[in-house]
């Protein structure tokens, strides 16, 4: 499903956080959104699903203006795992995943046989079925945003959201993390904060700082030392990787 967004604004009072950010995500890429902290990258994704509402512009997946449509039937069309999932109360990891179906359902309608099967699926694809009975809040956190994915994957739909998902996660649950996304064939929009991550798996990267877009384009296209200084100010090194065709960036410390 194509997602644009046509000159996507956000203020707060006076200040203007989104200057107008247009994107354009064809069918089963996976864009990267980077950029230095405070240059919106979060902002825009909330207005793209919906926690927050743009000031103006549009954003449209397929030929559906989001505005257009409620919240649940966006839900069936778009999931979203972000950063922080704080949860007070004692759920299950298999009634974490559940959720996942709630866009699907009426009011007080019940999990049915095909729910459970979906949620047992979805956690097979992020190899956590054996922790199905588990208490949420007993994982660690990289295993914890592995349920969240898989509540992702129980909503069923052909649009996925990372904001910053890997944030605070170690290398190898990053990894993980993004291994799956990568195996799922679909769209998915991502804001990463570790430049190598964006590299390995995105197949397009928008650059905002100051809550314009200044840069877009492949992560070879993209990812040059000259950029990087621009927007993140600091020295890098790049390396190009020929055998693997990827690209490897070194920071140079400032002694």
């Amino acid at each position: 499903m194509r997602i644009q967004t046509e000159g996507v604004k956000f203020d707060i009072g006076n200040k203007n956080i989104l200057k107008g950010i247009s994107i354009d995500v064809n069918s089963k890429e996976i864009i990267g959104i980077i950029g230095p902290n405070g240059s919106g990258k979060s902002t825009f994704l909330k207005c793209i699903y919906r926690t927050l509402k743009p000031s103006s512009g549009i954003i449209k997946l397929g030929d559906i203006n989001l505005d257009g449509i409620k919240l649940k039937e966006s839900a069936k069309k778009m999931a979203v795992v972000s950063q922080h999932n704080y949860y007070d109360f004692d759920f299950s990891v298999g009634e974490m995943v559940l959720m996942g179906r709630s866009p699907h359902k009426k009011m007080m309608e019940r999990d049915s046989y095909r729910d459970y099967e979906i949620m047992n699926d979805a956690l097979k694809r992020v190899d956590m079925l054996h922790f199905k009975d588990r208490n949420f809040n007993s994982l660690s956190g990289g295993e914890q945003q592995r349920i969240i994915l898989a509540r992702a994957l129980a909503q069923e739909t052909d649009c996925l959201i990372l904001d910053e998902p890997t944030n605070h996660l170690d290398i190898k649950y990053q990894l993980q993390l993004m291994n799956i996304v990568k195996s799922l064939d679909i769209e998915v929009i991502a804001a990463i904060h570790d430049l190598n991550i964006a590299a390995m798996y995105c197949d397009k990267i928008y650059v905002l700082k100051d809550g314009r877009i200044v840069a877009y384009g492949t992560p070879k296209e993209v990812l040059t030392k000259e950029l990087i200084k621009e927007v993140y100010e600091v020295d890098a090194i790049v390396n190009e990787d020929k055998e693997n065709d990827m690209i490897n960036i070194f920071y140079k410390p400032n002694l």
